[in-house]
């Protein structure tokens, strides 16, 4: 069926008919389509990308690779799905990950790899993941990250069905940078789009409030002006949202960042909405670890998966 139904998008695609993609109006090029026939596991065509060693973390696990989302060449996204036989719609697992609001931050090679292998926990735990790529200070000063979440976020509603993803169940996983991104996408509504909502979030070291104390790369996201700082922040919108939120810091944090998520789990549980979920991790070496299979206690794996449990109990959105 994933075949007949590949080629019924790619001729739409190639007779000028117009194809799902994202608010921005860009459809799916007819490369696109075809990438996403090759890797939705046809039982007879084994995906190129799929890992063959049933030890490692992405074993049975196939990638879409680099599709677009939005205008810039840096809205571009991954989707990672398991060879699950159910077929009912399965949760998605958005993670926004990054380590500096800047393109200077000087990534290690590997940082996509390590990012694959949190995709990976989503696949192999029966739901879809997706990771986002975002534009980057300073040529995208703030609010760009959130725009970009909530264009991605739109994509995965119009588009994750192809993957056997239900809309209806996306939570969203912000990382350091990534956290921020999300945690603003919630706090401004202003900033989302139609069909971009989600089920819950995850925050994970974040900078949720910026100070006179910002970093330089803080600077060329937020401005030179710290004065606006507090109307660019996560807060107090963040307090006034219903979706269902873990919150995470690790103890190897920096003392900053072990402030902020105090802070806000705090200002979180004395806001009428309520207290999130919490988690101290007992490290966070990268987004990768902090669902690793092996993880013994102070992960994320089973408070993610929790918070998935309580979603699809409430029958939410």
């Amino acid at each position: 069926m994933t075949k007949y139904l590949v080629l019924g998008l790619l001729l739409t695609t190639l007779t000028g008919s117009s194809v799902r993609g994202s608010e921005s109006g860009l459809p799916f090029t007819a490369a696109d389509v075809v990438k996403v026939g090759l890797d939705l596991n046809d039982s007879d065509t084994p995906s190129p990308d799929a890992a063959t060693d049933e030890s490692k973390p992405c074993a049975s696990v196939s990638f879409s690779r680099n599709l677009k989302y939005g205008e810039s060449d840096q809205n571009v996204l991954d989707v990672a799905t398991g060879d699950s036989r159910d077929t009912s719609p399965r949760p998605v697992l958005l993670f926004v990950a990054g380590e500096s609001f800047t393109d200077d931050s000087g990534a290690a090679p590997d940082a996509a790899m390590i990012e694959d292998e949190a995709m990976c926990f989503a696949a192999r735990h029966g739901m879809v993941g997706v990771k986002v790529n975002y534009r980057l200070a300073p040529a995208n000063p703030w609010p760009a990250g959130a725009r970009d979440v909530a264009a991605a976020t739109s994509w995965v509603h119009q588009n994750i069905d192809l993957f056997g993803g239900s809309r209806d169940e996306i939570v969203a996983v912000g990382y350091v940078v990534g956290a921020f991104h999300v945690a603003s996408f919630l706090g401004h509504p202003e900033l989302q789009a139609n069909d971009s909502s989600v089920a819950g979030a995850v925050l994970v070291s974040g900078i949720y409030r910026p100070g006179p104390d910002a970093s330089a790369p803080e600077r060329s996201y937020f401005g030179a002006d710290a004065s606006k700082y507090d109307e660019r922040s996560a807060l107090p919108g963040i307090l006034n949202v219903e979706t269902p939120l873990l919150l995470a810091w690790s103890a190897a944090d920096a003392p900053r960042l072990i402030a902020q998520g105090e802070k806000l789990k705090q200002l979180l549980c004395n806001a009428s909405a309520h207290c999130p979920h919490t988690t101290v991790l007992k490290e966070r070496e990268s987004l990768a670890s902090l669902f690793a299979p092996d993880a013994s206690g102070g992960s994320l794996a089973e408070p993610t998966l929790e918070l998935i449990r309580e979603i699809e109990a409430r029958g939410m959105p």
